[in-house]
């Protein structure tokens, strides 16, 4: 191949809905552009820093054919690496360069990678509800646009606790009681299970709200409801603790959307400790480690599903798409529906069909960006006082 010379890249910071969103756009003396998916929404300004004042000038003038190499040279450049910040801007540029080459070679994607080894991926997406009977109206809404697998949350991430003791003058956070959460979960299950039977595929995710014991005693009761997956029944530095869940439940475990580093997940996989990973594809670094982990999950039997949360691009969600459809150990993308504004940014993206996703077919990853559109919405900080999560007493627990 003639060499692809960069000329530019550029990082913008967009805000359409709820969440700011982080696109990297990449210039070629071909006259070809790529883009990708930066986004680290809760500090979307030190990834900007990071893209603007360090990467473009180490890639200015090299050849974007040579992805792989780029990507190492990205990875080791500043000595230490793998924290959530490199790894969103080098995502961004790696997305970038994917999306070129498949521009150059005239295919889409998931062609591009080798073709495809299923004609669709089954979606999920999220129903939720601070009482069943508003759970059950977000799950027939789901099912009747085609949905099979609903991951079902009764009240936010730990449940909405009804009769909360806590000491005087409460500090502010975002509080939950893990006794009351684990009990109405178990119930949800229960519930969810007479009145839908095994029609659907049910998820759940914990969102690391307990402690280790408690995860296995939650495990253990939920097992009999044959649950989908159980996502993030622990957090990553309790992971050891996942040889005892698997000791006394099979239900399924899901965990990844917080690793940045290849020893979080390693020992995980070759362990078989986890049945899905949930790596989060920007976070990681880009397609260029989300390749290699998948095919090191494949050796092992886990199956692949990408964290696919609302705060991520649509260029982000096009890759999710293109992988799945490519890697023979997927098994399902989670799917948030977007805004008309944030369609408007980014043009293209795939949607939900009757409970599947299609790969885009244009050359490259197939997401349009508009930048114009883009500027129109700003990005804003806000505190994010969701991750305050507090236990009665006052104590943030892992959010």
């Amino acid at each position: 191949m003639t060499p692809t010379l960069i000329q530019n890249i550029e990082c913008f910071i967009t805000r359409p809905d709820r969440h700011n969103l982080v696109v990297v756009r990449v210039t070629t003396d071909k006259g070809i552009t790529g883009h990708g998916c930066a986004t680290f929404q809760q500090r979307p300004l030190a990834v900007k820093t990071l893209v603007d004042e360090y990467l473009k000038p180490l890639l200015i003038g090299r050849d974007a054919n040579h992805i792989e190499d780029l990507w190492q040279m990205m990875n080791v450049n500043a000595y230490w690496r793998n924290g959530p910040i490199m790894n969103n801007a080098i995502s961004g540029v790696d997305m970038a360069l994917w999306d070129i080459k498949g521009q150059l070679a005239g295919m889409p994607l998931y062609q591009l990678l080798g073709g495809k080894s299923r004609d669709a991926i089954a979606a999920y997406s999220h129903a939720s509800g601070e009482t069943l009977e508003a759970l059950f109206t977000a799950v027939d809404k789901l099912a009747a646009q085609g949905y099979r697998h609903i991951r079902c949350q009764l009240g936010f991430y730990g449940g909405t606790p009804a009769q909360l003791h806590t000491p005087a003058n409460p500090t502010t956070g975002a509080y939950f009681d893990q006794q009351e959460y684990m009990a109405n979960t178990v119930a949800m299950f229960k519930a969810l299970r007479e009145k839908y039977g095994y029609r659907l595929q049910i998820l759940h995710d914990v969102h690391e709200r307990l402690f280790p014991q408690q995860a296995v005693q939650l495990a253990k009761q939920l097992e009999p409801y044959q649950p989908y997956f159980i996502e993030d029944i622990l957090p990553p530095m309790q992971s050891a603790w996942l040889d005892h869940v698997r000791q006394h439940s099979s239900a399924p475990l899901a965990m990844g959307e917080l690793f940045n580093n290849p020893a979080e997940w390693h020992e995980l996989i070759v362990n078989r400790r986890i049945d899905f990973i949930r790596c989060h594809i920007s976070q990681i670094g880009g397609i260029t480690p989300a390749l290699k982990l998948a095919i090191l999950c494949q050796a092992f039997g886990v199956r692949l599903a990408w964290h696919g949360p609302g705060d991520m691009t649509p260029v982000g969600v096009a890759v999710n798409t293109h992988l799945n459809i490519h890697l023979h150990n997927a098994a399902i993308q989670e799917y948030i529906p977007r805004s008309a504004s944030t369609d408007a940014v980014f043009p293209g993206a795939p949607e939900v069909k009757d409970g599947f996703i299609y790969a885009p077919e244009k050359p490259g990853i197939g997401v349009q960006f508009d930048e114009q559109q883009a500027l129109a919405h700003p990005g804003i900080y806000r505190p994010h006082e969701w991750t305050q999560s507090r236990l009665a007493d006052g104590a943030i627990h892992t959010p």
